[in-house]
């Protein structure tokens, strides 16, 4: 979707960060020119854009590395499409980074001339629906919180000089368990026994990202389906390029156990995703039409089209795990406002002592052992770091939903 259609939707005329860019952006050019660079997860929304954003400024080395063939054969049809080649090494890797091929890749980049200056992780679990059974929460844990600790053990052995792994709004006071996850994955980045430098971002809803509802608008008019959204929940919206210059300020240019956040402004404007999908529809020409239940939006699908009206259900959200509003900072971090005209940096703010993380793995490493867990039981494990994890128990869940 094009820029400026894209802004339009989301309530906006012109991208965040151009100030900043122009201050900054050569200094940037210029260290991602002589560097080396690996991106774990590199095949999903924001970590593709950091690819293509890195990829047209001629890096040393691009190594991608993503578990989903389809996205990564995409991520390369579209750099050779959009951007064609360069004089670098430049090579996508399909396999999962938790799995054993990840053991053989890291002996292989250890020796010789090998290693990276720069290890990024975009892989994550980020739907709120990933706690709705114990299984998946704990694949949740896996990749949010100990593959973390791995890719950052990796950058150590390697001598990157950073890592950085993308964090989210939700880790500031989390009502659900990816946003905690994310909080206790910023706690083992700023552990008092890691060395590497380490960075993170905390930025608001990426707009038709994979996976996202917006997205999910996209899926339910190509199927000639109806489309469903909250009407109480109102939310900030970033672009994929504007999320992957936010990460590329905080990869290059943070500080050790620095957390980089868009400051909250008029021109980052907050809107439902009830208004939204309206926006998107009649931006595709449609009249959005609003059913009374889901049954109405599904049985009138026919009948609404031949209209020009396409059927929607809006509903107040009382599903699990859903917060009211959005922040990027909690009342106890130190914040820097003034290095930046549209980001914040929250400074050395998730960090936990050493018995408190070794206590959290170790009761999950019990829970792996016994091979039976509940999500009681692993609420019970967040608390060991998050004492006040104020999580909010509905019992309904967005499986429940169109």
């Amino acid at each position: 979707m094009q820029t400026e259609r894209l802004l339009k939707l989301i309530g906006r005329e012109e991208s965040l960060f151009l100030d900043d860019l122009k201050i900054h952006g050569e200094q940037m050019d210029r260290e991602i020119s002589k560097s080396r660079f690996l991106v774990i997860g590199g095949a999903g929304s924001i970590g593709g854009a950091v690819v293509k954003e890195l990829f047209a400024r001629n890096p040393r080395v691009l190594h991608v590395i993503d578990s989903s063939e389809n996205n990564l054969a995409e991520l390369v049809r579209d750099i050779r499409s959009s951007l064609g080649y360069n004089a670098g090494d430049f090579h996508a890797y399909c396999f999962d980074a938790l799995g054993r091929e990840f053991d053989a890749f890291e002996r292989h980049a250890l020796t010789g001339n090998n290693g990276y200056d720069y290890v990024l992780n975009f892989s994550a679990l980020k739907h709120v629906r990933s706690e709705k059974d114990p299984f998946t929460l704990m694949r949740l844990v896996d990749v949010n919180v100990f593959l973390t600790r791995r890719l950052l053990q990796f950058a150590g052995a390697v001598n990157a000089k950073k890592f950085f792994c993308v964090s989210t709004d939700k880790a500031a006071n989390p009502v659900n368990m990816m946003g905690g996850s994310k909080r206790i994955m910023e706690m083992y980045l700023t552990s008092e026994n890691e060395k590497t430098k380490v960075s993170t971002a905390r930025f608001a809803n990426v707009a038709f990202s994979d996976g996202s509802l917006p997205h999910a608008w996209t899926q339910r008019i190509r199927k000639l389906q109806p489309i469903a959204a909250p009407n109480d929940i109102k939310r900030y919206f970033v672009t994929e390029q504007e999320g992957a210059h936010l990460c590329l300020f905080s990869i290059l240019l943070g500080n050790d156990a620095e957390i980089f956040f868009p400051k909250l402004s008029p021109r980052l404007h907050l809107i439902t995703f009830a208004s939204m999908a309206e926006k998107f529809l009649r931006d595709l020409g449609w009249e959005p039409y609003e059913c009374s239940s889901e049954d109405e939006a599904r049985s009138r699908m026919q009948e609404l089209t031949a209209q020009g009206k396409w059927p929607c259900f809006f509903f107040g959200s009382d599903t699990t795990g859903e917060k009211d509003f959005e922040e990027f900072y909690t009342e106890g971090e130190q914040v820097d406002w003034d290095r930046y005209s549209e980001i914040g940096i929250v400074k050395n703010s998730a960090s936990a002592n050493q018995a408190s993380l070794d206590a959290f793995s170790d009761a999950i490493a019990a829970m792996r052992e016994r091979a039976e867990w509940t999500k009681s039981d692993m609420l019970r494990a967040f608390g060991l770091l998050l004492p006040h994890f104020n999580h909010l128990e509905t019992g309904k869940y967005l499986d429940n939903r169109m």
